[in-house]
């Protein structure tokens, strides 16, 4: 064995400079080293040197408006790969004039077959060839499909995306299997143990009562046999048009994104193409609130030898605001601060373990299986909820601890509480950011609602200059609003709506005492 090579713990053998193994050596026993305090570098060990960068931010996001009005945005980032998409201000909150479901039906058809493409293979055989895979999402307000592949295969990659968007061929044998996919994934919908989805369905409806954000983001089951090619085309004249639209791209250079943009998007007639005038939707959000109930059977959700035992779930909301506002960062700290998550939940404080959800509820109330807080957050409004979950027969009592969290959030935010919340969102932030998916949805959406990108050393910036009256200006704005409430499984405990209002009104968040004869 070389001289220089030391055992470390668990086994590993590994080299030990020279001129650091008598160092090594004195302080590897397992001995202490009183005469250096921790804060001091060791003896022996070299001075580290760090990668310095030329300035902050040196790749900002660089947009050019083609003049049809299609946004091109791009992002630098170094890698053989690059993620290159189509973001369309398209969504479930625009079909107020047409069937409910149709974002959802063309999420399901995206990546069909289309004028230069025969087939969903031929199209994928294509991607291959560059090593690439593709996705449609469809939200509220946005739709977007996207490609990662190799980045010399730019052209090929751009041409299939504008095919894609603009030139699908919507065939009757494809809506039918999409008729298909809808209803089964309807079905897993109200089959599935974790009722996330559903909630957040219902909440919103709550929230937003038959208008724009409160529409369903999923087809109903009524509208999907009504789904045909001449319900879509009306659908895609309307909201598919160049200047509702970005091309965001990832890890390829702005000048040859705009040159493809040119030449597969610009004068580009899409199949629906029709001199009939814009009907867009431009309602803005208007929070109602109200409550949603679904009596469900939860006792059969899930079977097995460690079946997940009944609960009833619920979802209680207050409007928040606009990702366009100022007041967006404070609650998203206030968001962060809440936190929760499962009452199996594992880790340590970087995990959430000291947030008010954790400390106030899950680690108080053992009967609790879930509380979490959630902010949604949209062009022209928001919506702050917990959601919690316990057994049918503690409903009441879950609720009056909901609420009394609510009323909380009203009083004084520590320094130290504050500090943690900040850190954490900048931490998330940050390594969110590292992904480039990520970092492609992070520059469309914003490129798509506000023309710019805030870089992610102005938004830290932003986060780290929320000061504890801000939360609480917040909190005292937010809870003047009605609420908005969802609640799903066994409801024969749950208070009555004006309870929960009154509770959210008062000033400890207990619910008005309720007195029985009979029980």
């Amino acid at each position: 064995m070389a001289a220089n090579m030391v055992r470390f713990r668990g086994g590993a053998w590994g080299p030990v400079r020279r001129f650091g193994l008598a160092a090594y050596r004195k302080y590897s026993s397992g001995g202490s080293c009183p005469n250096v305090p921790l804060t001091s570098p060791l003896p022996g060990v070299p001075k580290p040197v760090f990668a310095t960068v030329d300035g902050q931010e040196k790749f900002e996001t660089k947009v050019t408006t083609l003049e049809n009005g299609l946004r091109i945005a791009s992002q630098n980032k170094f890698g053989q790969f690059c993620t290159v998409g189509v973001l369309i201000n398209s969504g479930s909150r625009h079909e107020a004039k047409y069937l409910s479901g149709i974002s959802h039906f063309l999420e399901k058809l995206a990546f069909s077959s289309t004028a230069q493409f025969g087939s969903k293979d031929e199209i994928l055989l294509t991607l291959e060839k560059h090593g690439g895979i593709c996705d449609c999402q469809a939200s509220r307000d946005t739709t977007m499909y996207a490609v990662s592949a190799d980045a010399k295969g730019l052209d090929t990659v751009v041409n299939l995306l504008a095919d894609v968007v603009l030139q699908p061929r919507l065939s009757d044998e494809e809506i039918e299997m999409t008729r298909m996919a809808v209803q089964f994934e309807l079905e897993d919908l109200n089959m599935r143990p974790d009722p996330e989805p559903l909630l957040t369905e219902m909440i919103h409806a709550a929230a937003y009562r038959e208008n724009t954000v409160g529409l369903n983001r999923f087809c109903p089951v009524e509208n999907i046999e009504k789904m045909d090619r001449k319900v879509l085309h009306s659908y895609l004249q309307n909201y598919y048009t160049p200047d509702r639209m970005v091309l965001a791209g990832v890890g390829i250079e702005h000048e040859q994104l705009v040159e493809c943009a040119r030449k597969y998007l610009l004068g580009v007639d899409p199949v629906w193409k029709s001199d009939k005038p814009k009907q867009v939707d431009k309602s803005v959000a208007q929070y109602t609130g109200g409550i949603i109930k679904l009596e469900k059977d939860m006792s059969d959700v899930s079977l097995g030898p460690t079946p997940i035992p009944e609960l009833t779930h619920i979802m209680i909301g207050l409007e928040s605001c606009s990702f366009l506002e100022e007041d967006f960062i404070p609650f998203a700290v206030l968001n962060m601060m809440m936190g929760g998550g499962g009452s199996f939940s594992a880790g340590g404080p970087g995990k959430g373990m000291f947030t008010r959800l954790y400390l106030n509820v899950l680690n108080r109330h053992h009967w609790m299986y879930n509380a979490t807080s959630y902010h949604h957050s949209y062009e022209d409004t928001g919506l702050l909820c917990i959601h919690a979950s316990a057994d049918p027969r503690q409903v009441r009592e879950m609720v009056e601890i909901i609420t009394r969290e609510f009323i909380l959030m009203a009083g004084a935010v520590g320094e130290v509480e504050l500090e943690r919340a900040k850190t954490q969102l900048k931490s998330m932030l940050m390594m969110n950011l590292e992904s480039r998916p990520v970092i492609f949805e992070d520059v469309g959406r914003q490129v798509l609602a506000t023309n710019t990108r805030k870089l992610p050393h102005e938004l830290c910036s932003l986060i780290g200059n929320v000061k504890p009256n801000d939360i609480e200006r917040v909190v005292a704005k937010m809870l003047r609003n009605k609420p908005a409430v969802a609640a799903l499984g066994d409801l024969m405990e749950l208070p009555t709506y004006e309870h929960i209002q009154a509770a959210l009104s008062s000033k400890d968040g207990r619910l008005p005492r309720m007195y029985r004869l009979f029980r």
